[in-house]
């Protein structure tokens, strides 16, 4: 192997070392722990989501929609609302989705199935979710694309943030651990970004398809972010200049 080459290897080769992976989430008091306590790596969850948010949709007793749902929404398939939930006019609906309490869906916003929301989650004005889960208190709020991903409890992401989840080749999305140029095989085609607990993700930035942030990691303005980072990591735009 070349110098800098990048080495493919299983992702069976890694079991055992979690610690090759940043902290990401506290789920001790999540409503959706069950959904990651099966999962072997991060981006594991990923490949349970439909048969966990199936199972947690055919477990719900009594009314589904349990929030005032006002004229111009459209909704379909199957889906939860829960109590104390703002839906907004314009917004558009296809299930299986879960929305947990109290969180606040704005106009435009485009729910494209497979989505898992948690309490006093926001879920932005013309900004689409398909195939994601946020974590309690999880914010997307203006104009962003929210695929194949996960959002920490109270991740947020500024205006224009998107999270890149396809290859332009069509190739596999490649994870990576700690401090490795191993690319793992996570066998999703399809796979955007697991961002942690409290992390803050700058206006405008984009985050490559594989990208893992560890909790309360800060990326600024701008950026164009790939690979694995550690908790609590700074991440810089290069490209901005300050005046001297």
């Amino acid at each position: 192997m070349n110098p800098g080459e990048r080495k493919n290897v299983s992702a069976d080769s890694l079991k055992g070392q979690s610690d090759r992976f940043p902290a990401l989430w506290d789920l001790k008091h999540s409503e959706f722990f069950g959904l990651f306590e099966s999962a072997e790596f991060p981006w594991d969850v990923l490949k349970l989501l439909d048969a966990y948010l199936q199972s947690k949709l055919e477990s719900v007793s009594g009314p589904k929609i349990r929030s005032f749902i006002p004229h111009g929404v459209h909704i379909e398939g199957d889906m939860f609302i829960d109590e104390g939930c703002t839906i907004e006019e314009g917004v558009y609906i296809r299930g299986p989705a879960w929305i947990g309490k109290n969180c606040e869906v704005r106009s435009g916003c485009y729910i494209r199935g497979g989505v898992l929301a948690g309490e006093g989650a926001v879920l932005g004005h013309s900004s689409e979710f398909k195939h994601c889960v946020l974590l309690g208190l999880a914010q997307a709020p203006h104009f962003n694309y929210v695929g194949d991903s996960v959002m920490g409890w109270h991740a947020h992401i500024g205006a224009g943030v998107i999270l890149s989840n396809f290859r332009l080749d069509g190739k596999v999305v490649p994870a990576r651990a700690l401090g490795s140029k191993e690319r793992i095989d996570s066998g999703l085609p399809k796979f955007g970004a697991l961002i942690g607990d409290g992390c803050e993700i700058g206006c405008n930035t984009v985050l490559n398809p594989g990208t893992i942030l560890g909790e309360r990691s800060v990326v600024m303005p701008l950026s164009l972010v790939s690979g694995t980072w550690p908790r609590e990591s700074r991440i810089e735009n290069q490209a901005m200049r300050l005046p001297n």
